[in-house]
């Protein structure tokens, strides 16, 4: 038998999401920078200010690109550390408003606020509250859309920036939601959009006529269920909390120069090395790597292998990432490579068992370990492989916890 969930009957799920986050830091921290266009990143735009979003930059465009569009842009260096405190700040306000919340990134959560109309008032008047601690007290801008569920929350954070407030009140759903584009639907990408525009659909009310039936016949069962699902407003799913990671992962952006094959190894090596240490940080095993490339034309590829058993081990995870990558090298000879990204997925916790290895495995175990402590007293860089002496290999960007 099939149960409905049953629908809320007051729109309580917030969405929370910092306006251009990094640049808007930036921003914050040098006065000089406000009410201009800020890019972050000199290789590839990480992140850009509305100022300079007018100019059509975005993200993650080539920087050559974007200094086209915007020739009066500033460009400042990534400040992770910076970002990392901004975001810790941000969520301990809303861990003080509310328990119920969903970190999404390290710039966006979901909060749900339903029961604390006696202590803090209506939903709209906790996004206020919400949207005013986070300008006074670390002084960045966010918006913030509400609505019964998560979905449509967010698209409601997306409409209303920047530094906005969106409410979708119960019974609104579709007048809000139908004139929008396809784009704001989760799920559709430019190859989706460019589908559905083939089928005369533009507008989230265009997919919704178009009907369940016919969307699963032009793009899949399961997509059509999906996207038309969520053109009715549909989305069961709650604010949870407390749920640990499925997969880590982190990638670096390599612009477009050319990129020796010593190159792209050490970059595998380098996000490796940290993807290690967070697994054993977060005590946590993991059972399958996947390699990701972004090639010149901007098509993508996906490589993916797993362990017979779950390990936390970095040789054993370096050996398996430096195979995908050789056996994506063809690909790259022939198309260049813009991204290189890695994700350990299939996660467990360390306490379970792990493959039984030889002693000389027991070593590498060993070594991972003094590694680790190294580099939590000395800094990261302070024991590294001899294929990053001399490399600068990127930086980690700002993520939840593990």
């Amino acid at each position: 038998m099939r149960i409905e969930r049953k629908e809320r009957p007051a729109a309580t799920i917030l969405h929370a999401d910092l306006d251009s986050f990094y640049a808007s830091v930036e921003q914050r921290d040098n006065p000089e920078l406000r009410g201009r266009p800020v890019i972050v990143g000199g290789g590839v735009v990480l992140a850009a200010s509305y100022e300079a979003k007018a100019f059509g930059v975005r993200t993650p465009m080539p920087g050559r690109e974007a200094r086209a569009l915007c020739p009066g842009a500033i460009e400042v260096p990534a400040r992770f550390d910076a970002y990392m405190d901004a975001s810790r700040a941000v969520f301990e306000i809303f861990h003080d408003i509310t328990p119920a919340v969903e970190g999404i990134s390290v710039d966006e959560a979901f909060l749900d606020v339903g029961g604390l109309r006696r202590i803090s008032g209506s939903p709209v008047e906790v996004a206020t509250m919400l949207r005013e601690r986070v300008a006074t007290e670390v002084g960045l801008p966010i918006s913030v859309g509400i609505a019964r569920t998560k979905f449509l929350a967010k698209v409601a954070s997306a409409v209303g920036k920047p530094d906005g407030l969106l409410e979708v009140p119960p019974g609104t759903e579709l007048d809000f939601l139908h004139p929008l584009p396809v784009r704001r639907l989760w799920g559709v990408g430019a190859v989706t959009e460019a589908k559905l525009a083939d089928a005369g659909i533009a507008t989230v009310g265009d997919l919704a006529s178009f009907g369940e039936h016919g969307l699963s016949n032009l793009l899949g069962r399961g997509s059509g269920r999906h996207l038309y699902a969520l053109s009715m407003a549909r989305d069961p799913r709650r604010v949870e909390t407390g749920r640990r990671r499925r997969s880590i992962g982190s990638q670096r952006a390599l612009g477009r120069r050319v990129k020796s094959e010593a190159d792209l190894e050490a970059t595998v090596v380098a996000i490796v090395e940290r993807l290690g240490k967070r697994l054993r940080g977060a005590e946590r095993i993991c059972r399958t790597v996947i390699l990701r490339l972004r090639f010149d034309d901007f098509t993508r590829a996906t490589r993916s292998r797993s362990f017979l058993e779950s390990t936390d081990r970095t040789d054993i995870i370096m050996a398996v990432a430096r195979g995908l990558l050789d056996d994506a090298m063809p690909l790259i000879r022939d198309r260049g490579c813009t991204l290189i990204g890695l994700s350990l997925t299939n996660l467990d916790d360390h306490d379970n068992v792990q493959l039984a290895l030889p002693f000389e495995a027991d070593r590498g175990a060993e070594l991972d370990i003094a590694m680790d402590q190294l580099r939590n007293r000395f800094g990261r860089d302070a024991v590294t492989r001899a294929v990053l002496v001399g490399r600068h290999h990127g930086d980690d960007a700002p993520m939840l916890p593990d």
